[in-house]
């Protein structure tokens, strides 16, 4: 769904957000006369397999696919409206989230259903202003990038990639980087937000060059490891093409000659990673990979759906 939105579908030919819902969702349902029933999703299935392994990664998915609130889904008790699931998530949410590495989606998804000076109470009956909210997160992005900011300033070709800093975060931080990006579509956080915004940007073309040094080194380093370096380089120019292309398509932002020039590279990049990882046969038997190294299975499916994504961002707009 993050490729082809509304329009993806299941195997069985239905809406993939149908057979989401249908299959995953769970209700808590309240006793009688108190508060609306909770609607949530499962990090896992009993087996293993990843249902929601981030808070709210559903609800941010089926938003951002172009769902309104009012679109009603079929369920085994009944119907539900994304409204409804939207609430759930408003009422499960707390504030600590704006500075949690596993925020991200949360965030994304409430930064797209309120506007500045919007508010909403919590389960816990606090007053969660979004304002604060996503001040909170850029100040989070900008200590996580931290490191890369210094390495940028004083020129250096790389900073080592050590799980430290915004390389701790799920997806090496680049949704954390969206969902902050994305609330500068409006006027206003741009106006508050200043430069703030533009040096994180800054830093992830920086971090463009840092990071694919590093992946070319390993390759070499570590020929048994190709596979999974591969896997790591198309998550990486995929998600890095994908957070520029959000970026530029919600807030309006024009690359500058350089910054253009380093999507030309992540794209180049991405291609070329791509290819090789084609020609280990990776692609055309994930079952066998599955069985072997389950979570790098999962891994290659969706970061080449997020690639896929970010190249599609990016593309020549097609002619009429």
């Amino acid at each position: 769904m993050d490729l082809d939105g509304k329009a993806f579908r299941a195997r069985d030919g239905r809406p993939a957000s149908d057979a989401i819902v249908a299959g995953f969702l769970r209700r808590e349902a309240p006793d009688a006369g108190a508060t609306p029933a909770r609607y949530f999703f499962d990090a896992f299935t009993p087996d293993g397999t990843p249902v929601e392994p981030h808070p709210a990664l559903q609800v941010k998915t089926l938003l951002l696919a172009g769902y309104p609130r009012s679109h009603t889904f079929r369920t085994a008790w009944g119907k539900v409206t994304l409204r409804e699931l939207v609430a759930s998530l408003q009422h499960d949410f707390r504030p600590d989230l704006a500075s949690s590495p596993d925020g991200a989606w949360a965030l994304d998804a409430l930064s797209h259903v309120l506007e500045p000076g919007g508010s909403f109470v919590n389960g816990a009956g606090e007053t969660v202003r979004m304002d604060a909210v996503m001040d909170t997160a850029l100040s989070t992005l900008e200590s996580a990038n931290a490191e890369l900011l210094r390495g940028m300033k004083a020129g250096l070709p790389q900073v080592p990639k050590n799980k430290q800093g915004i390389y701790a975060h799920p997806c090496g931080g680049l949704h954390f980087f969206q969902a902050v990006a994305g609330w500068a579509r409006f006027p206003a956080v741009r106006k508050a937000w200043g430069s703030r915004l533009d040096t994180q940007v800054d830093v992830l073309v920086y971090r463009l060059g840092s990071e694919s040094r590093q992946y070319e080194a390993a390759l070499t380093a570590a020929p048994a490891y190709r596979v999974p370096v591969l896997v790591q380089m198309v998550k990486f120019h995929g998600h890095l093409l994908e957070a520029l292309g959000r970026y530029r398509d919600e807030t309006g932002w024009k690359p500058t000659p350089a910054q253009a020039r380093a999507v030309a590279e992540a794209k180049a990049a991405l291609e070329s990673a791509t290819l090789r990882l084609e020609a280990t046969g990776a692609f055309r038997d994930t079952e066998a990979l599955s069985r072997t190294q389950p979570q790098l299975a999962l891994d290659l499916v969706g970061d080449a759906c997020h690639a896929a994504r970010g190249w599609d961002l990016w593309a020549p707009p097609k002619p009429r």
